[in-house]
């Protein structure tokens, strides 16, 4: 029988440009901290998963689970370290192969993190990088970026449903007050909607103050069997739900490119596993690489009737004091988007609310979830955590 899972520490680095620091420093020090955290000495961990999505292209150092496993001071006792890769969903399955690992009663320690630096490259040479997250021959070759990608879902969107630029400009706004709550975020700083429709545009709906930054950053948890966590810590938080699904790679092959149906398929299987359903959700970080991809995001996990979610955001639904938070961290747009850190980044943020340590960002409830997605939806990995 699958065994119970909780977390029970937890690391993150600050978010943003590291221009003294490199690859291996950010994700030892989210490492450290999480086991520090936890209470648990290198001789207990079983297994790592990093999640990571272009290490080779970005720092152009390739095999980063051993050199993870090196630089962590597990090398000598031969722990197991497995890279993930599933685009900016790479955090979410590296947490979810942990999940894995534990439930199946194959380990007990495990190490889920997540590192991405992308900074030291140009603009340019990293958009050409997270192009690969798309289908290369299809959609790349023929001059489509992600900006791109997600400027034609806004822009059916806006075509179906009436969402506004002005609706669009709100998800920016509120997670932007949200982070300058939020010691680790990369950008602390208040918006207006007129300041995100003045910004210079990138993608016809899209400006650039629509889009998440390229930033460096590591995240980490240390996962235990539910029935050991109150050993390490007298605040365990349990993952109720793991779920993952996927799709099409490509926009063109979708019925429908508002809806990302790998979304709503691991949402549902989540749902199930938990035995909820969306009222059950008190707060959710989701993934807002675009402001479009909120919107789409909260439909899309059944918190709102499709097409209202731009509608909802505007009227304050989704704030912090809102019926349904979303994103309290700031979200990838002010937080910060270290891709392969961003999944677990978003479950740092929801283990944080649920032990009642998020400061001044607090919402209330017992139940947290979060939705990380890799590249324009061809995955979507769902987590539900509890008390």
């Amino acid at each position: 029988m699958a065994r119970d899972v909780a977390i029970i520490g937890i690391g993150c680095t600050p978010f943003g440009e590291f221009w003294d620091r490199s690859f291996r420093d950010i994700f030892v020090e989210a490492g450290v901290a999480a086991i520090e955290d936890a209470g648990v000495q290198g001789e207990e961990i079983d297994e790592l998963f990093v999640g990571n999505m272009s290490a080779g292209r970005f720092v152009e150092q390739e095999h980063i689970s051993s050199l993870i496993a090196d630089y962590a001071g597990l090398a000598s006792l031969h722990t197991p370290s497995t890279r993930v890769e599933a685009a900016c969903a790479s955090g979410g399955l590296a947490l979810r192969m942990g999940v894995f690992a534990i439930a199946s009663g194959h380990a007990d320690i495990v190490v889920a993190a997540g590192v991405e630096k992308m900074t030291d490259v140009s603009a340019q040479a990293a958009t050409d990088m997270l192009t690969a997250a798309a289908d290369r021959e299809w959609e790349g070759f023929a001059g489509a970026t992600f900006p791109g990608l997600y400027a034609m879902i806004a822009r059916r969107h806006i075509h179906e449903y009436g969402t506004t630029p002005e609706q669009l400009a709100s998800v920016a706004v509120k997670n932007h007050h949200n982070a300058t709550m939020n010691p680790k975020a990369q950008f602390r700083n208040e918006l207006t909607v007129e300041a995100v429709l003045r910004s210079t545009m990138i993608a016809d709906p899209l400006h650039i103050l629509d889009c998440s930054p390229l930033t460096d950053g590591s995240a980490t948890v240390v996962l235990a069997p539910a029935e050991i966590a109150r050993k390490y810590t007298d605040t365990p938080i349990y993952i109720r739900a793991s779920a993952q699904a996927s799709d099409t790679i490509t926009l063109h092959d979708r019925a429908d490119i508002t809806t990302l149906a790998a979304t709503t398929s691991a949402a549902s299987r989540a749902y199930k596993m938990a035995g909820m359903t969306p009222a059950d959700i008190d707060f959710v970080e989701v993934h807002d690489c675009f402001t479009i991809a909120e919107i789409c995001a909260i439909e899309d996990l059944g918190f709102f009737e499709k097409g209202t979610g731009g509608k909802v955001t505007e009227e304050g639904t989704t704030a912090l004091d809102g019926d349904l938070p979303v994103n309290p961290s700031g979200g990838l747009k002010a937080c910060g988007h270290p891709v392969g850190a961003t999944g677990i980044k978003q479950v740092v943020e929801i283990v944080q609310q649920l032990r009642g340590e998020a400061g001044k960002r607090q919402v209330a409830g017992e139940v947290g979830m979060a939705h990380n997605v890799g590249g324009s939806g061809g995955t979507a990995v769902v987590h539900i955590l509890t008390r």
